[in-house]
């Protein structure tokens, strides 16, 4: 299947410390791209892998499930193990919701979380009739490009398909019930507005995380794709500054 150009994923070795990216729902790499060059550019070692049946077609998109893009994070952090001493995991939206599943299970070998609108819950009734919609229709329109920056696109599918929706609200289910597992320092970045998730997400992080644990950044200028809009070099550089406050990044 041909993947759409500025789709692909990104890789490149650099020192001790390891950067694992994932980016959302129907979306591809290009939307962290510039995010996963601006940490390599620092020297860290930063993987961006491409999930399962992203970047192509949403009717690949369709014959996956929240399994398949678990089991590409899940190896992806694998594969960033084997050059890196500790590993920091960021993401984007459902890219969010993979990271601190990944963190339930993987426990103490991710170092710390970096999440931009995360999404870990539903704000729209239609995803919760997800499992039932999936047997009346085959996709619903798509949700990317919530960008207020003028001229920039992630190249998003312009359809979702609903059995792909459904699944992902499996894994919301699955990594709400865990969130008391997770134990790493947590850095949110929250656009003011953004079309795509809504407050519910945060309010389950709130409720399941103690204050001095979670650390939440407004992005003002921006919606819901801000790795690509008006407050990424914030986002960068306060990642960056994450990665050195918890990591050993300093020391390199």
């Amino acid at each position: 299947m041909p993947v759409i150009p500025g789709a692909e994923p990104f890789f490149q070795a650099g020192g001790n410390t390891g950067v694992l990216l994932c980016h959302g729902f129907t979306g591809n790499p290009g939307s962290l791209r510039p995010w996963a060059e601006h940490l390599a550019g620092a020297g860290l070692s930063v993987s961006l892998p491409r999930l399962p049946g992203h970047g192509t077609t949403w009717q690949e998109l369709a014959r996956t499930r929240w399994e398949d893009w678990y089991a590409e994070v899940d190896r992806s952090f694998s594969d960033l193990r084997a050059i890196a001493d500790e590993i920091f995991v960021m993401g984007l939206s459902m890219g969010g919701c993979l990271a601190l599943r990944l963190a339930e299970l993987r426990g103490p070998d991710v170092a710390g979380l970096v999440l931009v609108n995360p999404s870990v819950a539903a704000d729209s009734k239609v995803v919760s009739l997800a499992r039932v919609l999936r047997f009346v229709v085959p996709s619903l329109r798509g949700v990317g490009d919530d960008i207020r920056k003028a001229g920039v696109s992630e190249h998003p599918y312009d359809r979702m398909p609903v059995s792909a929706v459904a699944s992902l609200a499996r894994l919301w289910t699955l990594t709400q019930r865990q969130l008391g597992e997770v134990t790493q320092p947590l850095l949110v970045y929250r656009s003011a507005v953004d079309h795509v998730v809504g407050p519910a997400s945060l309010r389950v992080l709130r409720a399941a995380l103690p204050e001095s644990q979670l650390i939440v950044r407004e992005c003002g200028n921006s919606y819901h794709v801000a790795t690509l809009d008006n407050d990424a070099p914030e986002i960068f550089a306060g990642s960056l500054e994450f990665v050195r406050s918890h990591g050993r990044l300093e020391r390199l």
